[in-house]
């Protein structure tokens, strides 16, 4: 039995925050129906990398979602996916502030078509203040949430990832969000207005970086792969090339490393106590580790870390991803079988529950593909969904 069947999701957004949400509550079975604009498309089909013309990360992103093409800044548009919604559960939407609204689609219009309906706000900078009309993404998010000034090499310049990290990020709390109104529906037994700005769900995965800066006037430095909290805590490269990342949060996992590199010593000095102290004496206890590792091959650090219950691991690219055991053994990733490409591989739902888990069904369909499904069970007769086609209000 999948938890969240029966639930009837909507989800007009796109890149990638929303979608993302939605994604994850597909995964364990909800009923989402992804809203794409009926000439453009949605625009993370041509994001990425294509096989025979067939965007990839569309794939994913809308896996176990039904595809239909609806425009709707045409009012015959907005009235389909107001008979869409009249039974739905959850809308998940990230146009600017006020789209919804220029639309007739406004919380307030929604709410009386349907007012159990969950609305979800993905945007860059919220619905209110001085940025909330500015285009935002997930980029900008990076920069103004600290991440980047945080990361990178000391006497380098400040960091972006080369992935949608603020999206995810967002896209996780939405997932979390959306599940905490729909429990709230529960007691109430009304919907409401999730308003979820793209910049925030980061700042509480970067810790307590705002609670240090109000208290201590703190302002976090980049330190490269090290870390302020403990050491030896970094990535060292072996005699065959091979990189290898060393973690020492536990005192005890810091004792092991240093004595397995043959410097008991340190572990004597006072300052070893202490992973903050530790952290000041990095170049020291690097020197220690790295020159240790730099002598021995992957295996042979691998094997003696693990003898020793030290924490140890090589840094991956996806084809180590794809080939190690362990990830084997989760199952973590998936072939999904798929008209078009006849297979597509892809990470599996985020965790596994023991009584109701989720389940790859299928992958991001073809454009259009389930639009006639669709307005069907929303009530609008064949004959209309042809006019509406032949119009170029629907695809």
């Amino acid at each position: 039995m999948n938890p969240l069947s029966g639930i009837k999701v909507v989800d007009v957004s796109t890149l990638f925050a929303g979608p993302t949400a939605a994604m994850l509550m597909g995964d364990f079975g909800a009923d989402v129906i992804k809203v794409e604009h009926p000439r453009r498309g949605d625009p993370s089909r041509g994001h990425g990398y294509a096989k025979d013309g067939v965007g990839l990360w569309w794939k994913v992103l809308s896996r176990n979602k039904r595809t239909t093409a609806i425009d709707l800044s045409a009012p015959e548009g907005q009235q389909l996916l107001k008979r869409i919604l009249a039974d739905a559960d959850v809308l998940i939407e990230n146009f600017r502030p006020g789209t919804l609204e220029r639309w007739n689609l406004s919380p307030a219009q929604l709410h009386e078509v349907n007012p159990r309906l969950v609305i979800a706000r993905f945007t860059g900078f919220g619905q209110v203040g001085p940025k909330s009309n500015e285009p935002g993404f997930g980029t900008l998010a990076e920069a103004m949430s600290g991440f980047a000034a945080m990361t990178g090499e000391p006497d380098g310049p400040p960091t972006l990832p080369p992935f949608a990290l603020a999206d995810g990020v967002a896209g996780l709390a939405g997932a979390y969000t959306i599940m905490v109104a729909l429990q709230g529906r529960q007691k109430s037994g009304k919907g409401q207005v999730l308003d979820l700005a793209i910049i925030e769900p980061i700042l509480t995965v970067l810790g307590p970086q705002i609670t240090a800066y109000r208290a201590l006037g703190v302002v976090p430095e980049r330190t490269g792969n090290r870390s302020l909290n403990n050491s030896p805590r970094n990535i060292y490269r072996t005699r065959d090339g091979r990189w290898l990342a060393v973690s020492t949060s536990a005192q005890s996992i810091a004792e092991r490393v240093i004595r397995l590199v043959g410097r008991p010593d340190l572990v004597d000095e006072p300052w070893f106590s202490s992973g903050r102290a530790r952290a000041q004496h990095a170049d020291e206890l690097d020197a220690a580790v790295g020159s240790w590792i730099a002598e021995r091959d992957a295996d042979e650090v691998i094997a003696a870390f693990r003898e020793a219950q030290a924490a140890v691991a090589p840094v991956y690219d996806v084809a180590d991803i794809v080939a190690d055991p362990q990830f084997q053994a989760l199952g973590t990733i998936v072939d999904v079988p798929d008209p078009e490409l006849g297979t597509v591989s892809m990470q599996n739902v985020l965790a596994r529950l023991s009584d109701t888990p989720g389940e790859i069904r299928w992958a991001g369909p073809r454009f259009g593909e389930h639009t006639s499904e669709i307005l069907a069970e929303a009530g609008v007769p064949t004959d209309d969904i042809a006019a509406l086609r032949e119009r170029g209000v629907i695809a």
